[in-house]
């Protein structure tokens, strides 16, 4: 990765900045910028590892990426994450180690931002270190509702949240065009890919979807919420 590493243009003039950036002043911005790399990445290329060290802050600008509990043979995807939005695991504040796994979901461009300097301003900047802990609030709560999703439902009621999850949060439209693969949406919903695909056609055979090669469409959101809800 570090031969891909470059300087890039000033954070100050950049229009992907992700959100909590909004409380620093133009000093704290150019910390920030002074510390930063901008990296490219292909589909399905590695950002970084379970279990690495993690000096680096990624903030996501472009395409979309995953990151993902790697088990026994098996992935969970925690969530997918597009732009502008970043990724920060908690071990930067316990051990320095990455607690689970990113990777290129498309290909992608993040800006890496030398942890040291953000966790500077979060103790500096009492703004920015509130903002940041709303966003780390709300991703535990997707995550608790994630955990009520794989461990109280059926297959059918989870893949119903995903699709829910893929319209409402990630595409942000209906229909929407599938750039994750039939393996990530199993990934998703804690099953296997054949389960998946499975209830997909189950779900196109009773008019719930359409799905012609990647591009899907919700057809009956009201029967598909009602899955959801019962599970």
């Amino acid at each position: 990765m570090v031969n891909k590493l470059h300087h890039s243009s000033n954070c100050a003039d950049c229009n992907c900045k992700a959100s909590i950036f909004k409380n620093l002043s133009p000093f704290e911005i150019s910390l920030i910028n002074s510390s930063r790399f901008k990296v490219s990445y292909k589909a399905g290329e590695i950002i970084f590892k379970q279990g690495t060290p993690s000096p680096y802050f990624v903030c996501v600008t472009s395409g979309l990426a995953k990151i993902y509990i790697e088990g026994y043979g098996k992935n969970l995807i925690l969530a997918l994450i597009k732009p502008v939005d970043y990724i920060f695991g908690p071990g930067i504040y316990v051990d320095n180690r990455h607690y689970y796994s990113a990777s290129a979901v498309e290909d992608c461009q993040a800006c890496l931002v030398d942890v040291n300097i953000f966790k500077k301003l979060i103790r500096e900047n009492a703004d920015f270190a509130e903002e940041f802990i709303k966003r780390v609030s709300l991703q535990s709560i997707f995550n608790f509702d994630q955990v009520i999703s794989l461990t109280q439902k059926q297959m059918h009621g989870r893949i119903a949240d995903v699709l829910f999850y893929l319209s409402d949060k990630i595409y942000c439209q209906n229909p929407f065009e599938l750039t994750i693969s039939r393996q990530d949406l199993a990934d998703l919903s804690g099953m296997s890919k054949e389960s998946a695909i499975r209830i997909l056609k189950e779900f196109k055979e009773e008019g719930i979807l359409t799905l012609a090669g990647n591009a899907l469409e919700i057809l009956n959101p009201k029967q598909l919420r009602q899955i959801s809800e019962t599970g």
